[in-house]
């Protein structure tokens, strides 16, 4: 008897591994084309005029933001997930920073405040950013139907000396589409 319920325990830790292993392979995507992912066209707030492009999509370790941008200032800017889908008013129509869980904290991509908060964009001497960043707590489902805000200085990750990481003005902007791909 005792030999009976062995085999019983043993054939049953094999259909769990073995119904872990499906999961595991059916529930998460393995291929890049398969992940979600979403372009934003992204505009100057003063004038209008089209920059480029960032892809957004979801990776393993969250949410890659990959700019294509030309005509911005070198260095450090602060970049952002805004609430509303809306640039227009110089990009005030976006309003703040995504925070679904209220924290009303600028803490940074890595800290507990706005999820909105992205690691800083960086533009080459000759205006352009082409450096991907990765928000780790950041999914692509969590911009759709946002803005991306491009800030005209860099960021500090917190609210002082100046609040929301002192990026700012708002001197690009791009409509988050309704749906990724």
């Amino acid at each position: 008897m005792k030999g009976s319920g062995h085999a019983v325990a043993m054939r049953s830790a094999t259909a769990v591994v073995l119904a872990v292993g499906f999961v595991g392979c059916n529930g998460s995507p393995t291929a890049p084309s398969e992940m979600p992912s979403l372009t934003v066209d992204v505009h100057a707030t003063d004038s209008g005029m089209r920059l480029g492009s960032v892809l957004v999509e979801d990776a393993a370790d969250g949410a890659r933001f990959t700019p294509n941008l030309s005509g911005l200032t070198a260095g450090e800017h602060g970049f952002h997930v805004h609430v509303n889908p809306d640039c227009g008013m110089a990009g005030q129509n976006a309003g703040g920073h995504y925070d679904p869980a209220n924290t009303g904290r600028h803490e940074g991509p890595d800290g507990n405040g706005h999820l909105g908060d992205l690691p800083r964009l960086t533009v080459d001497g000759g205006g352009r950013a082409t450096v991907p960043v990765v928000a780790r707590r950041v999914r692509v489902s969590d911009v759709v139907g946002r803005s991306l805000m491009i800030h005209a200085g860099g960021d500090n990750y917190a609210d002082a000396p100046a609040l929301l990481g002192g990026g700012g003005a708002r001197v690009a902007c791009g409509v988050v589409p309704a749906t990724a791909s």
